[in-house]
């Protein structure tokens, strides 16, 4: 089999590179594009990966729009060139496009809901939507596949990811010190539209008021002016899943982060309103998940009342503790999605029917 994945995020990489090493152990070929985007290249060099780049992220709805019919060609030309039989990626417009023009089946994640136009060009033409089971927007039954687990269950799981706490030590953390990881976005992304998070201009003020409960490290999309830099976590980026592992608190607006916080059992703080006011995680069917069921993850609109929480997380010297025995009910509960996505792939298309059937 010949499989076709494009990365559009960071946080793909980590998402197939299990499933990619599976397939090649398996003996089936696997061909990998990739958007420029802050540290996907770095990543995939990191993990041994050969990818063909299909560019930058343009900015500006225009030059998107645009760039949409540049990057479906790229992508069919090489899916075409690579004769794929399969082709698959994130919420991602541009392998659908292709599979449809090469008449190739396409297979595609997402756990995000409410994206709009990103779904209205994804959706209609994709084979397959796999989603978590706690997924919800409606989408085609048809074509809907659900699984019990999380997208960071791709590469957080146990079963694949083994904490180093040397990349600890090299930040100059002493044992017992407490520290926080903050994110911010770039808000560049199409569904980020109306969303914000974090005051502009007050970051500063809101790494202050954090650092009197421990050492403050960013982790961020966006340029960080003079006197945010010196905070900047400066680790290569396959090491950060460690920071985060070790860290007393997650707090910041990356989604992808917050949920990986939370599965790796790190007290979790995500900060994003839409238009209206409302943090956007009541939307989200994983964040009210872990939220809800697991209570690993807490969501708000208002960076003041994430702060509150902050601090009563920080004060609570059994915090961690608690988190990890959340961790263990969740990953009891849970699929590898790793193991799980190489068996539905390699199975295709009677994994589809099967596991329809199963509605897990």
């Amino acid at each position: 089999m010949r499989v076709l994945i494009d990365i559009g995020h960071p946080a793909h990489v980590h998402f197939f590179k299990y499933l990619i090493r599976n397939l090649e152990k398996d003996g089936h070929v696997v061909k990998i594009t990739a958007r420029d985007k802050e540290v996907t290249h770095a990543l995939l060099k990191a993990y041994g990966f050969d990818y063909v780049s299909r560019g930058e992220l343009r900015k500006g709805m225009l030059n998107k729009a645009f760039g949409l019919f540049s990057v479906d060609y790229t992508v069919y030309r090489i899916a075409k060139e690579f004769r794929a039989d399969i082709l698959m990626g994130v919420h991602n417009p541009y392998v659908v496009h292709a599979g449809k023009l090469l008449g190739k089946p396409s297979i595609i994640f997402t756990d995000t809901e409410n994206v709009g136009i990103a779904s209205l060009l994804t959706f209609p033409f994709a084979d397959v939507i796999l989603t978590p089971s706690c997924f919800m927007e409606k989408v085609n039954p048809e074509k809907q596949v659900k699984l019990a687990g999380f997208k960071e269950l791709a590469y957080l799981h146990p079963n694949h990811f083994h904490p180093d706490y040397a990349v600890v030590e090299r930040l100059g953390i002493s044992p017992g010190e407490k520290f926080i990881i903050v994110r911010f976005i770039s808000w560049a992304a199409s569904h980020d539209t109306r969303l914000h998070g974090i005051h502009r201009g007050k970051e500063l003020d809101f790494i202050e008021s954090l650092e009197k409960y421990g050492r403050v490290f960013i982790t961020s999309e966006r340029p960080l002016g003079d006197r945010l830099e010196k905070y900047r976590v400066k680790i290569p980026p396959e090491d950060m899943h460690s920071v985060l592992y070790y860290a007393d608190l997650y707090i910041g607006e990356g989604g992808t982060m917050a949920a990986e916080a939370a599965v790796l059992g790190t007290p979790s703080i995500h900060v994003e309103a839409n238009g209206d006011g409302v943090a956007t995680g009541t939307f989200c069917g994983n964040f009210r998940e872990f939220r809800d069921r697991y209570g690993l993850l807490h969501f708000f609109a208002d960076q003041d009342e994430a702060f509150l929480k902050a601090v009563e997380l920080l004060e609570n010297s059994q915090a961690k503790q608690e988190w990890k025995k959340k961790r263990e009910t969740l990953i009891n509960d849970k699929v590898d999605v790793a193991a799980w996505m190489t068996d539905f792939v390699e199975h295709y298309p009677e994994s589809r029917e099967q596991y329809r059937r199963n509605n897990v």
